[in-house]
């Protein structure tokens, strides 16, 4: 893969794929062909993070909060992301690599394939979530770290409580997760949730409606998603992903 010239990436994306089989590279490869995750790291000096959609693990009313395996993602992403010392891979480029692959976004994926999904992606670090409510809506999310190199599981944590209180929850995965990784520490300064708005209202709700609102954002559905987002906010106006997302998609529609 060494020998392709760099002209190669900005090919369309089925002329890069009759190339990658001409040329023996597996498919998974030929979206993105991304170097290798380790030297993608140390070429721009900071760790790379990228997560999975979580598995739904809901023990009632299963296909209800299907939505959240995307919605977690993301606000695990941005949360991540606030440290400015790392740096994490955004959702939609994971979103356009699961569509060209043809895998199930928030089906169970086995850590090898994850891993080869993170190294694809230009990470070390690939995050596996999952999470369970009953129907107390009590809610305990797991996350499980995989080396991209190896293939080998190099941490896990999980946290539990209340579902409407989720945002406090993945803030508190993150900070797990910046300590048990060994990353770097984040800046002086840094709040952690600002960037989700952690301590805001209705959170499951909100999140409920937000995690819809990227489904339909992924099936070019703006005017849907702006829909929903409008009423994520409303939900819980201090939800700042639904915010930076619904300021996005607006205007980029104009």
């Amino acid at each position: 893969m060494e020998n392709i010239p760099v002209p190669f990436t900005l090919l369309p994306r089925r002329t890069r794929r009759t190339w990658a089989v001409a040329l023996g590279l597996p498919l998974v490869t030929a979206p993105f062909l991304a170097t290798d995750a380790t030297a993608q790291a140390a070429a721009g000096g900071k760790p790379t993070v990228a997560v999975m959609y979580f598995t739904n693990g809901a023990l009632g009313n299963n296909a209800d909060y299907a939505p959240l395996s995307k919605g977690l993602a993301e606000m695990l992403i941005t949360e991540l992301a606030a440290n400015t010392n790392i740096r994490v891979v955004e959702r939609d480029r994971l979103q356009a690599l699961l569509e060209e692959q043809n895998l199930g976004g928030s089906g169970r994926v086995e850590k090898e394939t994850a891993a080869r999904i993170g190294k694809t992606l230009g990470a070390l670090h690939m995050l596996m979530g999952s999470f369970v409510i009953d129907s107390k809506e009590r809610m305990r999310m797991d996350i499980r770290a995989i080396n991209t190199e190896t293939s080998e599981l190099e941490y896990a944590a999980s946290v539990s409580g209340k579902a409407d209180t989720m945002l406090e929850l993945l803030v508190q995965l993150g900070s797990k997760l910046n300590t048990g990784l060994k990353l770097p520490a984040v800046p002086s300064g840094f709040q952690e949730g600002s960037a989700v708005g952690a301590k805001g209202p209705n959170q499951l709700k909100s999140m409920m409606l937000l995690s819809r609102a990227l489904e339909q954002q992924d099936r070019k559905n703006t005017a849907q998603a702006v829909a929903l987002y409008k009423e994520s906010l409303q939900a819980n106006p201090d939800n700042t992903r639904a915010k930076t997302l619904l300021a996005t998609l607006e205007k980029g529609s104009q």
